[in-house]
Formats: C-alpha cells, structure tokens, sequence
C-alpha cells in the first residue's frame, strides 16, 4: 500500500471514530451555543499556530453562521508559550469585541499543552463563557503543560471535543514495516487539521439543527459567488459586525 494510500485508509477511519465518540458532547452543545445565538450571541473561536487553520474554517464561511468571531494571533503561535501572552491577546479581544457570559468559546489546541490557549481559556471561564476544549485527549493528557498554573486544556475545558489524534500528530511511519532498532522515528501524515475541521463543521450543523427546530431565524451565509449574496450576507451580518474580529470577519 502507498502512503498515501495508508494515510487516507487511517485518516478516514480516524474521522469516523471521532465523530462516534464526540457525538454525545456535540449534541450536549447545541443548545448551549444555540440558545445563545437565538439571544443574539457571539461564538468565539481560537487556535494558535496551525491551529488557526481550523478556526478559519467556521469564520465567514459559505452555509455557515454569521455571528463567529476568531482571536487572531498576529505572531501566528511563534510565541504562544510566552506566559501572559494569550492572557494579553484575550483581553485585548475583550476589549474590543467582547466576552459576554452565557456564550462559549472553542479553544483549540492539538496538544493542549501550550501557555496561550490554556490562558485564553481560564480567561474565558472568568468571565463566565463555556470553555470548550479541542484537542488530542492521548495529547493532551500525556504531556507536560508549559504554564504555571499545572494545568492542560483538557483540565480547564467545560467540554472537550477529542480529535482522535495520536501523540505526535502523525500517522505514518516512513521508515518501513521493519525499521532497524536504532533507527530513529521517520513520521508524516497529520490529522488534527482534517478532523479537527470536521467536528467544527458537525458542531456548526447541529447548533444549525437545533435553532431551526425551535424556530429560531438562521443568521446564515452564503457563498459571495452566488447573485446577490454579499447583499444578503451583509444584511444577515449587520446585527454582529460590531462584535465580529475584523481580521477574520
């Protein structure tokens, strides 16, 4: 089998594991988020690093809600261990676009481990937002955390949402089926990218679900590629602009 092959075979299965064994939280959190949302709340999102990839997926997106606001990191997680660092980065969020209590903030974090989403975080749970953690739980729960508080995410987290990913994030080993003893570790083939996006989107869909059976209106977007959809999207933006990440808006 080519790794490509094996990848795809892993990583599908990996998809299909993790959507079974975070189906309860994921119904758990609909109405959590969608009964803020129905009250004119805001979703917060943040990941640091490559992790900002995934918030990206749900912010501004074709079908998806228009009331997510993303943290942006402007150093792109190079120094998302500096402690006092994402404390910083979230206040200054704060102020300007706020956290109100009673909405929720997926905070994500493949090894949660790291000083700037655990201070986002407890920062977060201060001011009386659910925190709900994305991550690698094998990571999460195996590795030492870098801030001074002892804590990993998966500790201060209401909710955990777990990618499934193995410590590493890397499923492929290339050194062959018999590598030689003293040959050290070859790896490639991430996943917390690819599911991570996928619980986002399962996520979305069921806060979508929920609000259409309690017969909330759908603050919806669509593709600005379809006639007279930028009209729409700003007409459905409009209640939210203020409160929405101009970066990531």
């Amino acid at each position: 089998m080519s790794l490509a092959d094996s990848y795809f075979q892993q990583s599908t299965a990996l998809i299909a594991r993790a959507r079974e064994v975070n189906t309860p939280t994921l119904q758990t959190l609909a109405p959590v988020i969608g009964q803020s949302v129905a009250q004119g709340g805001i979703l917060h999102v943040f990941g640091s690093g490559h992790s900002e990839v995934i918030v990206r997926e749900i912010i501004g997106r074709a079908g998806g809600l228009a009331c997510v606001s993303g943290i942006l990191d402007p150093t792109n997680g190079f120094i998302e261990n500096l402690v006092g660092y994402g404390s910083a980065l979230i206040a200054r969020h704060d102020r300007q676009y706020q956290l109100l209590p009673g909405e929720t903030i997926v905070v994500i974090s493949n090894s949660g481990k790291n000083a700037a989403p655990i201070e986002v975080a407890l920062y977060a749970k201060q001011k009386g937002l659910h925190v709900v953690g994305l991550m690698s739980l094998a990571m999460s729960r195996t590795t030492s955390t870098v801030h001074p508080s002892g804590k990993r995410l998966h500790e201060i987290s209401d909710h955990v949402l777990d990618n499934g990913g193995v410590p590493g994030d890397t499923l492929i080993d290339l050194r062959g089926s018999t590598p030689a003893p003293d040959q050290p570790p070859l790896l490639s083939g991430p996943t917390s990218t690819l599911i991570g996006a996928m619980l986002l989107n399962l996520l979305m869909l069921n806060v979508i679900e929920w609000l259409q059976q309690q017969g909330h209106p759908l603050p919806l977007l669509r593709s600005q590629n379809i006639l007279g959809a930028i009209e729409h999207n700003r007409a459905v933006g409009a209640p939210y602009r203020h409160r929405l990440s101009r970066q990531l808006a």
